[in-house]
């Protein structure tokens, strides 16, 4: 891969290693960081001396979401444009976020988040992609409605509207109760330990472990996950309509031009006076 790669690519034995690499802005996911990670995953599965994917970052963050504007991403929107109005977000979101998605979740091999710093929004999306999650002790999760909805699959039913209703960070451990992180390790042996069980799984015969992970998709889609997630992205346009509504900007004039989604801004502020508040008591 070139060296101003938005994803870069190694092998460790038999164990993948993709990365995220747009650290200067939190590795949003760029139309070229997706393409590229989708490039990263077919050249994994493709690879027979590959037992076992794990998806990483570089820098702080894991990721912080779609992007947003970044200059990069906004050259790459002017020379590829997309047809305008409903049809033409829904075509791009499918093919961004669903496809790519439920392709992700299939692929024949295990895969592994390597998740540290914030996961936003659909930084939580690609994470949940993947078979495991394994979090540093400072991750943090934002989760909403967005278009690759797995969270009641991941949190339950009534902890998924609990923590989406008040719009709030789940930090690591709450996250590892919950079930949507299988482990919460020191920031400074996270990529240490998720390595050496990526290594320990990737002796297991292949097809085995493809035969295990099918079973369990399977199990999860007799139940409807496949189709609830595909379903998903029209309530996620609606919500994100009535962000853009006019009566609901001349209400609240502060969100008019703010690229920050209004939930995600507002977990944020909650979570800041959570700090301040600890501190108070401290």
């Amino acid at each position: 891969m070139a060296e101003d790669s938005t994803v870069l690519y190694e092998q460790h034995g038999r164990v993948a290693r993709i990365i995220l690499n747009r650290p200067q802005y939190r590795n949003a996911q760029s139309n070229r960081l997706i393409a590229e990670l989708d490039a990263a995953f077919d050249r994994a599965t493709d690879d027979p001396s590959v037992g076992v994917i794990v998806l990483a970052a570089a820098g702080d963050h894991f990721s912080a979401g779609h992007d947003l504007g970044s200059p990069e991403h906004a050259a790459d929107v002017r020379a590829n444009p997309s047809p305008s109005g409903i049809r033409g977000k829904y075509d791009r979101q499918w093919r961004r976020d669903i496809e790519s998605g439920l392709r992700w979740r299939d692929l024949p091999k295990p895969t592994i988040a390597e998740v540290r710093g914030y996961a936003i929004y659909a930084g939580v999306a690609v994470a949940e992609s993947c078979d495991l999650i394994f979090a540093s002790d400072d991750a943090m999760f934002l989760m909403s409605n967005y278009q690759y909805f797995a969270v009641p699959w991941d949190l339950g039913v009534r902890k998924a509207k609990e923590i989406l209703f008040e719009s709030r960070f789940v930090g690591a451990q709450e996250a590892c109760e919950l079930g949507l992180a299988n482990r919460v390790i020191p920031r400074e042996r996270l990529e240490e330990e998720t390595m050496a069980y990526a290594a320990r799984v990737a002796e297991n015969d292949p097809f085995q472990l493809r035969m295990m992970k099918f079973a369990i998709n399977q199990a999860q889609d007799a139940q409807g996950f496949t189709n609830q997630v595909r379903s998903s992205l029209s309530n996620h346009l609606v919500s994100r309509a009535a962000e853009e509504d006019e009566a609901y900007l001349l209400d609240k004039p502060q969100a008019s031009g703010v690229r920050r989604r209004p939930m995600v801004q507002r977990a944020l502020e909650n979570y800041e006076r959570d700090l301040e508040r600890r501190s108070a008591g401290a």
